[in-house]
């Protein structure tokens, strides 16, 4: 094939991969809606809400499983499923710290995976380094913030250390997300700190915000999608963007 060629059938491929992609992720939208269209305030804590809650998440671990194989069990993957574990926890507020526990897991398996080789090494630059600077300041200083607050929640000597170990773990998964220079992955590893910070406001009654739950989930729902989608790209990049010439 010529340069032209091999552009066009490039073109077609891409194509064909993010239709094949989006196909793929139809069930999570669909259980994401479902999700929003049940939901109410007033909804008891059950194990069928629970279900409903982590099946979008748990449908995106098969699509990641579906595309990158085995070896995302140990990395998005599993911690999609930490991740839906932690949904299923967090609908018992007295399963909290279990939950966050769950979640903690999911930000270790999303940071190996961001440090693997299927994501390009790049040398940190000035750049890096300023929003490495600014994610670690802006997590100190939200602690700091909520502090108070943890004081006065229930089991407060357990929450507070582990709040202090979630931070840091929340923190190094969002740099090491800037680091992959993938920009899917980037936005969903910001999306999910928002969530997160949300959660505190609302779990710990700092500021409780109209329709926050509302907010915490659609900005949880889109990280776990960026973050899935920025994987599945990552690990098919040749397809999805490398020219073949022959």
């Amino acid at each position: 094939m010529d340069i032209l060629e091999t552009d066009a059938y490039d073109r077609r491929q891409r194509r064909n991969m993010s239709c094949a992609l989006l196909f793929s992720l139809m069930p999570f939208f669909l259980s994401a809606a479902l999700y929003f269209y049940l939901w109410t305030p007033e909804s008891p804590a059950s194990i069928t809400t629970a279900g409903i809650k982590s099946a979008p998440t748990l449908l995106l671990a098969a699509v990641v499983l579906s595309w990158n194989g085995g070896q995302s069990v140990l990395g998005v993957a599993g911690g999609l499923v930490f991740s839906a574990v932690g949904d299923w926890c967090l609908v018992w507020p007295e399963l909290f710290i279990h939950g966050m526990g769950a979640f903690a897991a999911a930000h270790l398996l999303y940071s190996f995976t961001f440090v693997s080789t299927r994501y390009a090494a790049y040398s940190s630059s000035s750049w890096n380094r300023f929003f490495y600077l600014i994610l670690i300041t802006g997590g100190v200083g939200f602690y700091i913030y909520i502090y108070p607050f943890l004081q006065k929640a229930p089991h407060s000597d357990m929450l507070i250390p582990a709040v202090v170990v979630y931070v840091a773990l929340i923190n190094l998964m969002g740099s090491l997300a800037i680091r992959t220079r993938h920009t899917a992955t980037i936005l969903g590893s910001l999306s999910f700190m928002v969530s997160d910070m949300a959660v505190a406001l609302q779990v710990f009654k700092v500021t409780p915000m109209k329709n926050g739950q509302i907010f915490i989930m659609v900005t949880y729902y889109l990280a776990q999608l960026l973050i899935a989608v920025g994987d599945v790209k990552a690990e098919n990049k040749d397809d999805f963007g490398k020219w073949k010439r022959s």
